[in-house]
């Protein structure tokens, strides 16, 4: 007859593993405060500042905004959402034009908005973006 120590460790392991599963539905669930939003893409024209901020052949992350922009050419811009397409989470840096996600390691080339290493699949949302006054502006027009 086994001991009782060996259905109680079992207990509490399954206990254990049942927390730390639900911690991961906490950090992927867009109700988290991780850096996940609703609506991925602004709904309004935002002002991302100067237009000159986006090295030509680069791009820039506004983590405020939700937005990361590049720069193909000189006047010329491209604007992706910010919010990674697997889970939801906000990128968390670009490395060159590679954004890269915190949450689960997707990585995306940002001047196109596809997926370069899963878990994500799906590419990043274009964002309508326009210069205005040698300032940027992000989303829809007025």
């Amino acid at each position: 007859m086994p001991g009782p120590s060996a259905p109680r460790r079992t207990v509490l392991k399954g206990a254990a593993l049942a927390g730390a599963a639900g911690l991961g539905v906490a950090a992927c669930s867009t109700e988290s405060k991780l850096g996940h939003a609703e609506t991925p893409t602004p709904t309004a024209p935002v002002d991302l500042g100067e237009a000159s901020a986006v090295p030509v052949g680069g791009a820039r992350l506004y983590k405020e905004q939700r937005v990361v922009v590049s720069c193909p050419a000189k006047g010329q811009y491209k604007a992706f959402s910010a919010q990674c397409t697997h889970a939801g989470c906000l990128l968390g840096e670009l490395e060159g034009t590679v954004g890269d996600c915190p949450c689960h390691g997707s990585k995306f080339d940002v001047t196109t908005g596809e997926v370069l290493h899963g878990p994500a699949t799906v590419p990043l949302l274009a964002v309508p973006v326009r210069e205005e006054g040698g300032k940027l502006v992000a989303g829809p027009e007025k």
